[in-house]
């Protein structure tokens, strides 16, 4: 029923139009009605001008929101729409009521004229989208975003990076101040103890000679400076007594003694021998060796009833009241050691004991095979602790006492080519600088050139900085340089 109502009124509406059209042809109405409509439409109608200015960017021309600053195509292979300066809509509001009409203002005396107290100056207003569009009002893009204020002072090059508050607290960002301090890198290696070859005597006789008898000494063995060794009896030493006995009794000790005396001095004869035979004339029979020095008997090759040949060892013993501990420098590391460095020794098999000794020597040739140089400590062991062959970890102080600028090791960013200290600048503002390093030690690094001592430079989250900074340089490379208006 009601479908059968509607049609019957679409059919009387169509009938009276009808009418009305042949009325209006009888009478010749129709011509100057339909000029007056057009006329009307012409005037309450204004012709929509043709779009003009530079391309701003290109669209996807079936509407998605996908958007290039290039000529492209779309995935069906469609040609992406060109958008000019005309065609960029502002939705801005109006800040006039129909009640207030809108008085014009000359742009270049608004921007002239101060800001309020307490209020940052607003420069211009840029695309939100990164486009090379720039605006002298408030605006919105074709996409209905607002455009983004450019205050004074916010102008850069390109290096700075703009980061909100909440953000930096998400990502966990820290700072701290680069100081001036003395930068001391200890350098671990690997030594052992050994004697000093100074400290190291070899007792033995300068002619043949029999072992009569030889000393309860053994290998091992603590001796005392003057300790008697072996007794032996020399032929040669026996008549160059004889013959200084003579001179004495027809010359006296004078120069007629004088070349005997010589021999039994150069055959090594102790003092205490030759003093004999001036006070008794008589030449003993034995002689017997002394200790030179005190300290441990490293060898014993005398015997009860042996044939010495000339020079051979009967005896070699060591002081060892001062030993050396030599340790391997890698070739990489012998640049920062200087004669003179504070050392720190530990013993494994003392571990609650440490010892320290500064450097005395450093080895003017490189071990071929492990391309290590050898550095001599010298240490004193008055209780003899320390002892041959012993393995000690050595740690040697490399540095200079006087400060420089520092930074915490993780505020240097090392991409390979260059090393980057991101530096806060305030307000959420960050700046990544190139930065030339020097000295590591102690979890901070000597910043030689980029950095001022009292600078605040980021030591976390300073890669999500550094990438943040990137991407902008990235842009703005793929954009052309943004103009203000």
């Amino acid at each position: 029923m009601k479908g059968f109502l509607k049609l019957l009124m679409l059919t009387v509406s169509f009938a009276g139009i009808s009418a009305g059209a042949y009325v209006a042809g009888q009478k010749n109405l129709g011509l100057p009605m339909l000029n007056a409509a057009l006329a009307s439409v012409q005037t309450h109608t204004p012709m929509r001008a043709a779009p003009s200015g530079a391309v701003l960017y290109y669209r996807d021309p079936s509407g998605k929101a996908a958007y290039s600053l290039l000529p492209k195509k779309s995935d069906d292979g469609h040609d992406y729409v060109a958008v000019l300066a005309s065609e960029d809509m502002s939705f801005a509001p109006k800040s006039k009521t129909a009640s207030q009409p809108e008085t014009p203002v000359d742009p270049a005396m608004a921007a002239a004229q101060p800001a309020k107290s307490g209020e940052r100056k607003i420069l211009y207003y840029r695309n939100p989208m990164g486009l090379a569009d720039t605006s002298k009002e408030p605006k919105k893009d074709s996409m209905g975003m607002d455009y983004l204020p450019v205050y004074d002072g916010e102008v850069d090059e390109g290096k700075s990076v703009k980061v909100a508050g909440g953000k930096l607290q998400r990502t966990g960002v820290k700072t701290t101040l680069a100081t001036k301090t003395a930068i001391v890198r200890p350098v671990n290696i690997p030594g052992s103890v050994m004697l000093d070859e100074r400290r190291i005597s070899v007792v033995s006789t300068r002619t043949e000679a029999f072992v009569e008898q030889v000393a309860d000494i053994t290998t091992g063995s603590t001796i005392q400076k003057g300790q008697p060794l072996v007794r032996f009896f020399a032929k040669e030493i026996a008549a160059a007594g004889a013959l200084y006995a003579a001179d004495i009794k027809t010359g006296g000790k004078g120069a007629g003694s004088k070349g005997s005396l010589q021999r039994l001095t150069n055959l090594g004869v102790p003092l205490d021998a030759i003093k004999a035979i001036e006070d008794t004339g008589k030449v003993p029979i034995s002689v017997t060796l002394l200790s030179p020095r005190s300290g441990v008997v490293l060898e014993r090759m005398a015997v009860d009833g042996m044939m010495a040949a000339p020079g051979a060892t009967l005896f070699r013993i060591a002081d060892a009241s001062e030993v050396w501990v030599v340790a391997d420098v890698p070739e990489y590391e012998l640049s920062s050691i200087a004669k003179g460095a504070e050392a720190i020794v530990h013993i494994r098999s003392l571990p609650d004991l440490e010892f320290k000794g500064k450097v005395e020597l450093i080895s003017p040739e490189i071990q071929s095979q492990t391309r290590t140089a050898k550095v001599r400590i010298e240490l004193p062991n008055p209780d003899g602790l320390l002892l041959a062959n012993m393995y000690a970890e050595v740690e040697i102080k490399t540095g200079s006492n006087a400060p420089v600028v520092t930074v915490p090791d993780s505020a240097v960013i090392d991409t390979g080519e260059r090393q980057i200290v991101i530096v806060d600048k305030g307000d959420g503002s960050f700046e990544p600088r190139d930065v030339k390093p020097g000295l590591r030690g102690e979890g901070m690094v000597e910043i030689k050139q980029g950095i001022t001592e009292g600078e605040r430079v980021v030591t976390a989250a300073n890669f999500l900085i550094d990438a943040e900074s990137n991407l902008k340089a990235a842009l703005s490379a793929l954009s052309t340089t943004e103009v203000q208006p």
